[in-house]
């Protein structure tokens, strides 16, 4: 754990450092394609606990000012510490991207080294760069070289099974400046599914003296617990869980300052889930864009609750928004809006050591949501 790291009354970390960045609590929204961007973040901060919000992915190699894809990167003027994902191969076509995120007020530049998308892969970029650590390091030097903000870098336990090298790339990217490190513990080729096996976040976190972020089935406040037991990491990175419960990062925030933390009820749900609908009409405009934008997020948001599976069938079949809000009030309609709704937890159990893997739940993740 890194020494600036502050620890709370449970003896877990509350906050940590980025230079001069404190990312408090010590929980980050991580970046997912089609997922994270300002609408969706927005409403997560709406209802608490993020420390550090992170944009999409963002191509380094069609970005440019004031273009469509530098879109992709917009940020409320509030939304602080906020940081912005890119990706790509050509050492100098980060370092230009990184300069014009940097233009455009980001708090720190991430680089991802973690997308298992083939599209991504394809161009050699994502967690492709595991296979190449020398051109991965070039990267980070060039992109150090050109920015002045923090600098970080997000990236899974390596390639494949044969290639788990997590430890030796954080290293090395920190050697060439990297000022934190995220790291999923599924390889490439586990995609969404795989044996969980936290073993090279916990060496990554002996290796180094940036501070790292576990990432990887933190969907709760258990699983963010073991997390942080079982590998010594100075935070947690929330992905598809924030879109099960988008209320996840505070209940998990909460506990680790010792508080109580919060139960939800269903009409909470039930406001949030038609929220979402809302400010991304609000935001898309166009119907059939909305709704397939909600329900990238509907279809995690029930997937837990009581009868989800029916519910979520008819949301998915939906075409009008009208539709939706039809079915939505329907299904809360049956519970007291009072009532605190059960979630049932897909998680395997969390409590073994860091070194011995557990089957973690296969999960199908839908286009445009992959984990960035």
């Amino acid at each position: 754990m890194h020494p600036s790291t502050t620890i709370g009354p449970r003896g877990l970390p509350i906050s940590y450092q980025i230079r001069d960045i404190t990312v408090s609590p010590a929980v980050v929204l991580a970046p997912m394609e089609g997922v994270t961007n300002i609408t969706f973040r927005r409403l997560i901060r709406e209802l608490g606990g993020p420390g550090l919000t992170c944009t999409e992915f963002i191509p380094s190699e069609g970005l440019r000012a004031g273009n469509k894809v530098s879109k992709l990167a917009e940020f409320d003027p509030d939304e602080r510490p906020v940081s912005v994902q890119i990706f790509g191969r050509r050492p100098a076509g980060m370092a230009e991207a990184a300069r014009i995120i940097e233009d455009m007020g980001a708090d720190i530049c991430d680089i991802n080294m973690g997308c298992p998308s083939k599209r991504v892969c394809a161009r050699s970029g994502g967690s492709a760069l595991m296979k190449e650590p020398q051109l991965a390091a070039e990267i980070v030097a060039a992109v150090r070289a050109a920015i002045r903000i923090p600098l970080t870098v997000k990236m899974r336990s390596g390639f494949d099974a044969s290639n788990r090298n997590a430890p030796e790339l954080a290293w090395m990217c920190q050697e060439e400046g990297a000022e934190a490190i995220a790291i999923h513990w599924r390889t490439r080729d586990d995609r969404y599914g795989g044996q969980r096996q936290v073993d090279k976040i916990a060496e990554a976190v002996q290796r180094v003296s940036v501070p790292v972020i576990g990432n990887g089935d933190v969907i709760d406040v258990p699983s963010a617990v073991a997390m942080l037991q079982q590998t010594g990491c100075d935070g947690v990175m929330v992905g598809r869980g924030a879109m099960r419960n988008p209320w996840s990062l505070l209940q998990i925030a909460q506990h680790l300052r010792g508080e109580d933390v919060l139960s939800v009820t269903a009409d909470e749900r039930r406001r949030a889930l038609l929220a979402f609908l809302s400010r991304f009409h609000a935001t898309f405009r166009h119907e059939r864009a909305a709704l397939g934008r909600f329900k990238q997020i509907a279809k995690h948001f029930t997937a837990d609750l009581p009868d989800g599976e029916v519910f979520r069938k008819l949301l998915l079949r939906s075409a009008t928004i009208d539709e939706v809000i039809g079915h939505t009030e329907d299904y809360f309609s049956t519970w007291s809006p009072d009532a605190l709704m059960p979630l049932s937890s897909p998680s395997a159990a969390q409590q073994a050591p860091a070194g011995s893997p557990q089957k973690a739940s296969r999960s199908t993740s839908p286009s445009g949501a992959a984990a960035c």
